[in-house]
């Protein structure tokens, strides 16, 4: 007999007919009433057993975190809360879950001893319901390049070359870290190494997806990304997520006007395809911001936060202009910034992000033409020779969730900032060969994709919008 899922049972349509379902059990009560999940939905289907047709050895069985296999008849349900339960007719238990061992109970966990238990998180509400909006908000990503005559393109995870000009890498290397190979400097041999020179984990597959998209036109890349940065903050991870589109003979006007497209198909996609989980965890939000002090709660539900998204135009204003905001605000004036704003050139905050967002625009905001000196090597220069053609997307409640901007085609332009910036040509020099075979203009942009799930979910740790973070002294699972 077909096994059906508990989301399709839901919907009613088999009232009468006999079903068969399997899952784990959330909660057994009275002996009699089985709350059900298999994950296919936030929702449990009540199962009723028999308790006087039911061996009692199977009965002491059925505890929470049990997986069970039913199979009895769906009809009308005559309790409250829920539409259709399973009068049970035949039940199995296909593995145990001692009550004594078993973490995850029916009770409140806090999401700080859920990260001890990643492995067993995904069991409960908030997690099951975090993580199908994940995978409904990737699935939409795919949805929307290949819609718009994207191709995708695997970028490296092992790469000699820093994206980012930052340094902090992670080393890939099969040299006895013990007794390395040593040159006549006494420096390490990584001409001895696998690769025969040093390599890392990426930071990003920008540079690699230029190439392409200067021979496919429109490419993207998504995959894993790696940033050896010793930040245990809750918006930080060592390992995650990159979303990066590159597009040949775009500007930064057409860049930004792909990146607001993209940004509102796919949390469309979310409210469409995800109301139950986002309803469920837009309850729970509202939950923890009672617990919160006044000052500190939200302006907006989750409901509100997708929907101003969705529902308003991207502000577009230069980083000159967003400074004059910044300096002439009231948090400004009246030192209320952690990080007060005195001259043109400083390196935004996420608090002054979200004033401009929240408090003086009302509406997601794009600032563009950054400084030089705060913008990797690779994004054009302007014409006053102070600033770059970079674009930010500044959410509430987040800040910066995008990062873009047209990139640097000129060769001799761009090799002098590479240069300036003391990064070695010599392990750029396909990158800058880009420049000298059909250059011509392009446009990109990154988006952490661990973000756009934290704002889509309402969740507020990075850590709990990934299946196994990876953070400073943590790797485990």
């Amino acid at each position: 007999m077909k096994t059906e899922s508990i989301k399709e049972l839901l919907t009613g349509e088999k009232v009468l007919q006999e079903v068969k379902v399997k899952g784990w059990i959330r909660t057994f009560r009275s002996n009699r009433f089985i709350a059900l999940n298999d994950g296919s939905t936030i929702h449990n289907i009540q199962c009723v057993v028999d308790f006087e047709n039911t061996e009692e050895e199977i009965l002491k069985q059925l505890n929470t975190g049990a997986a069970i296999s039913v199979t009895g008849t769906l009809v009308e349900s005559q309790g409250k809360g829920q539409s259709v339960e399973i009068q049970v007719k035949e039940l199995k238990v296909l593995g145990i879950a001692n009550p004594e061992e078993y973490p995850i109970q029916p009770k409140k966990h806090s999401l700080e001893f859920l990260r001890e238990k990643a492995h067993l998180r995904v069991r409960t509400s908030t997690f099951s319901a975090v993580m199908r909006v994940r995978s409904a908000l990737s699935f939409a990503v795919h949805e929307y390049f290949n819609k718009n005559g994207f191709y995708y393109v695997n970028t490296p995870v092992i790469t000699g070359s820093d994206a980012e000009g930052a340094g902090e890498m992670f080393r890939v290397s099969t040299l006895d870290p013990k007794n390395p190979p040593l040159t006549e400097e006494n420096e390490i041999n990584y001409k001895e190494d696998f690769f025969g020179k040093e390599t890392n984990l990426t930071v990003s597959g920008q540079l690699e997806a230029e190439t392409y998209a200067m021979g496919l036109g429109k490419v993207y890349t998504f995959g894993p990304t790696f940033r050896a940065e010793n930040s245990n903050t809750s918006r930080h991870l060592a390992e995650f997520w990159m979303i990066e589109p590159e597009v040949a003979f775009l500007d930064l006007d057409g860049n930004m006007d792909l990146a607001e497209d993209f940004i509102k198909y796919v949390i469309k996609y979310a409210l469409d395809n995800c109301k139950d989980d986002l309803e469920f965890l837009e309850n729970r939000l509202l939950q923890e911001e009672k617990t919160k002090p006044q000052a500190e709660r939200s302006d907006m539900t989750l409901t509100e936060k997708l929907h101003f998204v969705l529902d308003n135009n991207f502000k577009r204003v230069s980083y000159t202009e967003a400074i004059d905001i910044l300096k002439n605000s009231k948090p400004n004036k009246k030192k209320k910034f952690n990080y007060i704003i005195e001259e043109w050139g400083a390196d935004l905050q996420s608090e002054h992000e979200r004033f401009l967002v929240e408090k003086h625009f009302k509406a997601p905001v794009i600032l563009f033409d950054y400084p030089a000196k705060i913008k990797a090597f690779y994004m054009r220069q302007n014409d006053d020779n102070k600033t770059v053609r970079a674009m930010d997307i500044l959410f509430p409640g987040i800040g910066e969730i995008v990062g873009g901007s047209q990139r640097e085609e000129r060769y001799d332009v761009l090799l002098d900032k590479v240069k300036a910036m003391g990064i070695d040509e010599k392990e750029l020099w396909w990158y800058l060969e880009l420049r000298k075979f059909g250059t011509a203009q392009h446009s990109g942009f990154g988006l952490g994709f661990e973000r756009l799930v934290l704002f889509a979910t309402g969740m507020t740790n990075i850590r709990d919008v990934i299946p196994f973070p990876r953070t400073p002294q943590n790797a485990e699972f």
